[in-house]
């Protein structure tokens, strides 16, 4: 069944290849992105140049989710054009790279902002209307960091995301007796096909930086990009991360799994999480709430 999906940050990298293959795969998808007339324009551009080409239904929208009326107001215009909302994946984030020391607190608050409050604007804005319709499915584009091994010098990101990861799993249980599901992607480590190196943000404090590396730590975040780059392997293919989102939504109502991992790099977490799950699923048996688990059909 064709789908009307809203997905935030979707100007690169995941977000970008989930709405390409996701009105590919015959749904309405509306690709958010902030700046859409400023340095977004170009971008707004290649997706109207690629619903053309494939005769495909995607469109630019502009929101910003640092922004609560901005979400209200990218949601409303979505409604006008589309009349409901079916799907909203959460995807926009922002990594940072360097000694956690050296951040300032108002970095590490931007870096929750960005990675976890982010959702919770849009969540306000999407789930009144899946609420009114009794039905919907929430996506949330998690990280395998949230479970698996984690190297050092990307802390703060790392702990943003597991922040995002635990309100996924929080809001599931809330939503189920809506008729909303929930579904968490667990993306691995890419090197390429996403731009999350190439645009982390780098720490405010210079003098610490400087003294890590002076200190033991000397070169220590070419030593991390380096470890990276040798356990992804070559065929890690950045795709399917959009391909899991597709099976996803292509499965039916009720059927849909909880959590997908998409890890090349074998990290640990597609061993954690499962225990996790089992772990929450087996809590609500014993409680009596087993129904939180899944919707009614």
């Amino acid at each position: 069944m064709k789908q009307v999906i809203l997905i935030t940050g979707a100007s690169s990298g995941f977000g970008k290849l989930a709405a390409m293959a996701l009105t590919k795969a015959g749904h309405t998808v509306f690709a958010s992105l902030r700046e859409a007339t400023g340095r977004n324009a170009p971008v707004v551009k290649e997706y109207e140049q690629f619903a053309k080409d494939n005769k495909v239904d995607v469109r630019a929208l502009e929101l910003d989710v640092s922004s609560e009326n901005s979400a209200k107001a990218a949601v409303a215009e979505l409604l006008r054009q589309a009349g409901r909302l079916d799907v909203v994946i959460h995807n926009a984030g922002h990594m940072t790279f360097g000694p956690l020391e050296a951040y300032t607190p108002e970095q590490i608050a931007s870096e929750y902002d960005i990675n976890v409050v982010s959702t919770q604007r849009v969540n306000r804005a999407v789930l009144p209307i899946m609420r009114a319709q009794k039905s919907g499915l929430v996506i949330w584009n998690s990280s395998s960091s949230a479970a698996g091994g984690t190297p050092p010098y990307l802390g703060a990101y790392f702990a943003a995301k597991a922040g995002m990861d635990a309100l996924a799993v929080a809001y599931a249980k809330e939503l189920t007796r809506w008729g909303i599901e929930t579904s968490i992607v667990v993306p691995g480590a890419f090197t390429k096909g996403t731009n999350h190196f190439a645009h982390a943000s780098s720490p405010d404090d210079k003098d610490t930086v400087a003294a890590y590396e002076n200190g033991p730590f000397g070169g220590f975040g070419e030593q991390v990009q380096k470890a990276f780059a040798s356990i992804v392997p070559e065929d890690a293919d950045v795709s399917k991360v959009a391909d899991a989102m597709v099976d996803i939504i292509n499965a039916p109502r009720g059927k849909r799994p909880f959590r997908v991992g998409v890890d090349f790099t074998n990290d640990g977490s597609m061993v954690v999480n499962p225990m996790l799950d089992r772990v929450r699923a087996e809590m609500l048996h014993r409680v009596g709430m087993s129904d939180l688990l899944s919707v009614k059909l």
